[in-house]
C-alpha cells in the first residue's frame, strides 16, 4: 500500500488547500502520537511562514488529544528540532515547513526517537491512523507560547566544532534566506570571530525564499564579490541545506561539498569505513573522485532520509545530496546546513587552501536537469513514448553517462537528469526526453 499524504521529506502543499490546513494538521498531530503508541514529550518546531503558527497551533492541538505532551520551541532550523528530539529524549519531533518552497506552501514533517526521520514504513502507519475528526479542534488563530531559549543548545554546540576565535579576520557573506536560520547561523559565526555580512536576514512571514536563499545563489555571489569575501553560504527556509560560493563567486553545490569533505577525511583517514553515501542524483565525478582518493560510494533514491538509511546500512557517518543536504552523523542524525558549512571551513583552516583550490577535488561529467510541472503523476511505466526515450538515450550513452526520470516527493513536477560526454549530447538528450514526455500528455 502507497501513502496518501507523505512524499520524500514529509507533507507539503499549499496553505489553505485540501491538505495543508489546520483541520488536517490537527488529524495527523493526532494520528502521529496514536503512532507513537506512549505518552512523552514531542518537541514542535517551525519556519518562517506567516501560516506557520497557526499549523503549529493545530497539531499539537492534536497531539494533546491523544495524550502526547507537546513543547513548542518556536522558530528554528530543522537540524536544531531534531537534535532537540535526540538531547531531550522526546517520542517525537515535529516541525512546520516546506523547506525550499515558497511562502505560500507549508508542510509538516516528523522525527523518531533519537532525532532520525521516519521510514516510509511509520509514514504509512500513521496515515493509517488518520481520524475523521478530533472533537474541540476547530481552528482558534491562538498562537503557541515557545520555549525560552530554544536555540541556544544548538548554537552553543555548533560553536564547538570550530576553536575559539578561529574565524578571526573572515569575512563571510551569509544568506539566511528569510527563513528559520536568521536567528543561528550569523551567531555562531560571529562567536567564532567572523564578520559576518548578512542576504535573506529579514522574514516577515512572506518573503522566505523569494530570490534568496540555496535556491537562488546568484546574490549571495555577487555579494561574495563585491564584499571581498572569503566564502559565502546560503540555507534554505529551514535549515537543513547548505550551499556556497568561493572567493572567486563560484556556486558549490552539495556533490562538491561532499566531495570536499569525503577526499580530505579520506587523506586523514577519518572517513569512516571509507565510505560516502549518495544519491542517484549526484554527479558521476564524485564516483571517480571518491575512488581515486581510495574510498567508495553508495548510492541511495533521491531523499536525505534514505540517504541516512543507506548511511545506517553502511556504516557511513558522512552523506548527502547534490541540493546541499549534507549528514555528518557524529553530529547531527539529519541534513544541517550550519555543520556542513563549518565541516567545509574547517577543510579550509587545516588545508590553508581556498575554497576556489578545494572545489577543484571535483570533475563533474555534464549535466543538465529540468523540473517540468505536469498535470498528473501519471506511473511512468504507463506512459510509452517516455520510456522508449529513455531506454533509447540509456543504450546511446552506454558506460559515459545515464539518464534519471522521477516525479518530485513534494511537487507536482516530473524531474529529469542526464549525463553524458559532452554538453551537446546531453542537452539533446534532455530535449528528446521533454518532447517524448510531453507525447505522453504529462504537461
Amino acid at each position: 500500500m502507497s501513502r496518501k499524504y507523505f512524499g520524500t521529506d514529509g507533507v507539503r502543499g499549499p496553505y489553505g488547500g485540501p491538505v495543508i490546513n489546520e483541520g488536517f494538521a490537527a488529524r495527523l498531530g493526532f494520528a502521529a502520537a496514536r503512532w507513537v503508541g506512549r505518552p512523552g514529550r514531542v518537541v514542535v518546531g517551525r519556519d518562517t511562514r506567516a501560516s506557520g503558527s497557526a499549523l503549529e497551533a493545530a497539531v499539537m492541538r492534536g497531539l494533546r488529544a491523544a495524550g502526547a505532551d507537546p513543547v513548542s520551541l518556536g522558530v528554528l532550523p530543522t537540524p536544531a528540532v531534531a537534535r532537540a528530539v535526540r538531547m531531550e529524549g522526546a517520542v517525537l519531533g515535529v516541525v512546520i515547513t516546506a523547506s525550499h518552497n515558497p511562502a505560500d506552501d507549508n508542510g509538516i514533517k516528523f522525527f523518531g526517537p533519537g532525532g532520525v526521520k521516519l521510514t516510509d514504513a511509520d509514514e504509512l502507519a500513521i496515515e493509517q491512523q488518520l481520524p475523521a475528526d478530533i472533537p474541540g479542534t476547530a481552528p482558534s488563530g491562538a498562537v503557541e507560547p515557545a520555549a525560552a531559549n530554544a536555540a541556544e543548545p544548538y548554537i552553543a554546540a555548533a560553536r564547538q566544532l570550530l576553536p575559539t576565535q578561529a574565524l578571526r579576520g573572515w569575512r563571510i557573506v551569509l544568506d539566511t534566506a528569510n527563513g528559520a536560520t536568521c536567528g543561528t547561523t550569523p551567531v555562531v559565526l560571529r562567536a567564532l570571530g567572523a564578520e559576518v555580512v548578512g542576504l535573506g536576514d529579514a522574514p516577515d512571514g512572506r518573503n522566505i525564499n523569494a530570490g534568496v536563499g540555496s535556491e537562488h545563489p546568484a546574490p549571495l555571489a555577487a555579494r561574495v564579490l563585491a564584499e571581498q569575501a572569503r566564502i559565502g553560504i546560503a540555507h534554505d527556509g529551514d535549515g537543513d541545506r547548505c550551499v556556497l560560493c568561493d572567493e572567486r563567486g563560484v556556486v558549490l553545490d552539495g556533490d562538491e561539498i561532499l566531495t570536499i569533505l569525503a577526499t580530505h577525511a579520506l587523506a586523514q583517514r577519518r572517513l569512516v569505513r571509507d565510505t560516502l553515501v549518495i544519491t542517484v542524483q549526484s554527479n558521476l565525478g564524485v564516483d571517480a573522485a571518491i575512488t581515486a582518493a581510495g574510498g567508495r560510494v553508495v548510492r541511495t533514491n533521491v531523499g536525505d532520509r534514505y540517504v541516512v538509511a543507506g548511511m545506517l546500512a553502511a556504516g557511513a557517518t558522512l552523506g548527502g545530496e547534490s541540493s546541499g543536504h549534507i549528514i555528518c552523523s557524529e553530529i547531527s542524525p539529519t541534513g544541517d546546513g550550519l555543520v556542513a558549512a563549518l565541516r567545509v571551513i574547517q577543510v579550509m583552516l587545516e588545508t590553508r587552501r581556498p575554497l576556489s583550490e578545494l572545489r577543484q577535488s571535483l570533475r563533474k561529467f555534464p549535466q543538465i536537469t529540468a523540473a517540468l510541472p505536469v498535470r498528473e503523476k501519471k506511473p511512468l511505466e504507463t506512459l510509452p513514448r517516455l520510456g522508449a526515450a529513455i531506454r533509447s538515450l540509456e543504450a546511446e550513452l552506454g558506460t559515459r553517462g545515464r539518464v534519471l526520470v522521477r516525479y518530485s516527493g513534494t511537487e507536482a513536477k516530473l524531474r529529469f537528469l542526464v549525463e553524458g560526454p559532452t554538453d551537446e549530447i546531453v542537452t539533446a538528450g534532455l530535449n528528446r526526453l521533454k518532447a517524448a514526455a510531453g507525447a505522453d500528455g504529462l504537461f
